[in-house]
């Protein structure tokens, strides 16, 4: 049978060169630690270790999340259950809400724009499409309303 050959990094080094290249949330950088081949003790000592000098941030982690996910056209709803997949803290998440504000009904109206060209649902089949694909993008009732009903005139 296939044997992992031992990692030749230290833990912390191993954990600093992952967070060299994007930032990760504490769970995510736990999970590509063990994938590795590290012990539990060492991963939570690299873990700690980060924490310590700032390299792993959880709301840092969380932000940069929000930014990328708001550039891809995704609500706040998609959002939050990414957040929570990777085991980000109800509370992080908030806060990071809070810091990084969004006019959800406006993102929602240029996604939709921008998936249907500004053209208006010609029936209830076509008009239940649209909803589809803009709740899968993690808008509200409500932010979908107003993305598909409202009219070019403010």
């Amino acid at each position: 049978m296939f044997q992992r050959k031992p990692p030749t990094l230290s833990s912390k080094e191993a954990a600093i060169q992952l967070l060299s290249r994007r930032d990760h949330g504490e769970y995510e950088l736990y999970q590509k630690l063990s994938l590795k081949g590290y012990e539990q003790d060492a991963i939570e000592e690299a873990i700690n270790f980060c924490l310590d000098h700032n390299y792993l941030d959880d709301l840092r982690y969380a932000k940069s999340q929000i930014r990328q996910h708001v550039y891809k056209g995704h609500g706040e709803r998609r959002i939050r259950q990414e957040l929570n997949q990777k085991r980000v803290s109800e509370s992080t998440i908030e806060k990071a809400m809070e810091e990084e504000p969004q006019d959800w009904f406006e993102l929602a109206k240029s996604a939709a724009e921008k998936k249907f060209k500004g053209i208006k649902a010609k029936d209830a089949k076509e008009y239940a499409k649209q909803v589809r694909f803009l709740q899968y993008r993690g808008y509200s009732f409500e932010q979908i309303s107003y993305a598909l009903n409202s009219d070019g005139e403010d």
